[in-house]
């Protein structure tokens, strides 16, 4: 994983250097919320709010189309309805990840407004959960608890779309990203979950919104 990493970092800072002109070549810091929604069947999902932040490179790639490579990292979370005893309650899961993404950008207003769209990486480990709320019966599938449904697909390919505006070294980043793997794919494993005889199959559905300073 750590090779992968540093080889699209040196692909897109050789290939954003070598067209060097205008709004190009630009390193951004950013950071900012997240609210987090799984599309399934399986159960009713709250979206709930979060975070991410990481380091994007931009740079001129031919006319008014530029390339964005960026990494970051998320805490972003979902709720789903549990009894914990007799009483109904939210149990709240954590996704922690790390997001990769090479996406194009249209300039539709020179150093104030793109468009971009394009493929992310994501790769996260095991959904958090309070200890406390680990054994919590979930709502709308009885036989199950609420650590069943931890062991999530650890590697999902979503697909971004956003807008980026503001001025030259100070933009708002919005964006939408919309899961293309079945996010509970892993779930077929849990023995529990084959005892049910049910298909669980969810897609990820991020709302980011980040300031980005660029350097």
């Amino acid at each position: 994983m750590k090779k992968l990493v540093f080889l699209l970092v040196m692909i897109s800072t050789v290939a954003m250097a070598q067209r060097g002109h205008k709004d190009s070549n630009r390193i951004g810091i950013g950071a900012g919320l997240t609210q987090l929604n799984i599309y399934t069947d399986n159960f009713t999902v709250t979206p709930e709010s979060g975070w991410i932040g990481g380091l994007s490179v931009r740079g001129n790639y031919y006319n008014n189309w530029q390339m964005s490579f960026g990494m970051f990292f998320t805490d972003s979370n979902f709720s789903i309805p549990t009894l914990k005893g007799l009483q109904q309650t939210q149990t709240n899961f954590k996704m922690s990840a790390v997001q990769i993404y090479i996406v194009p950008s249209y300039v539709a207003i020179e150093d104030h407004l793109n468009l971009e769209f394009g493929p992310v990486l994501q790769v996260n480990g095991k959904l958090g959960i309070d200890k406390d709320d680990e054994n919590n019966l979930l709502f709308d599938q009885p036989g199950l608890i609420a650590k069943d449904i931890v062991d999530v697909s650890k590697i999902n390919a979503n697909f971004y779309i956003g807008i980026n505006g503001g001025i030259k070294n100070v933009r708002a980043r919005i964006g939408y990203q919309y899961g293309l793997t079945n996010f509970f794919g892993n779930l077929k494993n849990n023995d529990n979950v084959k005892l049910l005889g049910e298909k669980m199959k969810g897609n990820i559905g991020l709302i980011s919104g980040q300031i980005t300073i660029y350097l």
